[in-house]
């Protein structure tokens, strides 16, 4: 006996958000039946606290599709339960824009694994207000554009980062250790769609060199934070975080080296994830489908 098998045409990804009310599941999954879907898998979360549920369904099609004529044939479903909800192809790759200053082993990371397809992303651009990131980013094949800036500069030179955002079409901003505050209304601009990492001493240990005044305090654990951009200094809605167990015997150099892999680790997940589309804003936080 043999079995037939019917090829899947498309794979795509459904996120959607509302308030916690009785069919939601069913009229998702009637909209997929009826458009010839498989469910691949399935996520979904109710937040008691906001009384706001989230899901996250990858499926499959048998039937010739696209993702936006899906994207617009859903609506209907998502205007009946006042649904935000995205829709696209599961295998599209983020255009991502990287950022960075001096510090190069988050923007290292993200580009090594670009290049071996480790993460869903294609980087046609990485920007920087110093000129440290350029051989790297030849290396990897990938442009760069110097954008200085000082005080006096700083709104054109923003200006000028939007511009360039719009005009290839970005999806992602990745502030891989940039070392400059974007203003509100850039921060306004990318929001939810701009990822930054930094060390998780803070709100202690500000300003230069926080892993000699960790040193000097004799920490026993560092860590990173990735989080989505706002306009409050590092308090955007939290991503990832992680940490590793340090000693007396490490020095300040070596605190910074074991700094530098946890952000590049936790940096890289967060990115993985939202290319997914696996993170969907709640408020302040995040809910996050691994």
């Amino acid at each position: 006996m043999t079995t037939s098998t019917v090829e899947p045409l498309g794979d795509y990804v459904l996120t959607l958000a509302c308030l916690d009310q009785p069919g939601i599941v069913h009229a998702v999954t009637s909209f997929l039946l009826e458009n010839g879907g498989n469910i691949r898998e399935s996520q979904q979360f109710g937040d008691r606290e906001s009384g706001r549920f989230f899901m996250r369904i990858d499926f499959e099609t048998a039937q010739a599709s696209d993702a936006g004529m899906l994207h617009a044939a859903f609506a209907t479903t998502a205007a009946q339960f006042e649904m935000s909800y995205d829709l696209w192809s599961a295998q599209a790759p983020y255009r991502t824009l990287i950022m960075c200053s001096k510090q190069l082993h988050c923007l290292n990371d993200l580009l090594f694994r670009t290049s071996t397809g480790d993460l869903q992303i294609e980087v046609p651009l990485v920007v920087s207000n110093h000129r440290d990131a350029e051989p790297m980013a030849r290396h990897y094949g990938v442009d760069f554009h110097h954008i200085p800036i000082t005080p006096d500069t700083k709104a054109e030179a923003e200006a000028e980062l939007t511009a360039l955002v719009d005009d290839l079409g970005i999806d992602l901003v990745v502030l891989a250790r940039y070392m400059q505050i974007l203003s509100d209304d850039l921060c306004r601009h990318l929001s939810g769609r701009a990822i930054n990492i930094h060390h998780s001493f803070l709100p202690s240990f500000k300003g230069a060199k926080p892993y000699h005044q960790a040193f000097d305090r004799g920490v026993k654990l560092i860590g990173a934070t990735a989080h989505y951009v706002t306009g409050d200094l590092d308090e955007g809605p939290i991503i990832e975080q992680d940490v590793t167990r340090v000693d007396h015997t490490l020095s300040p150099d070596q605190l910074v080296a074991s700094g530098r892999d946890v952000e590049a680790q936790v940096l890289s997940r967060a990115v993985r994830w939202h290319s997914q589309t696996r993170i969907l804003l709640n408020g302040r936080r995040t809910v996050v489908f691994r």
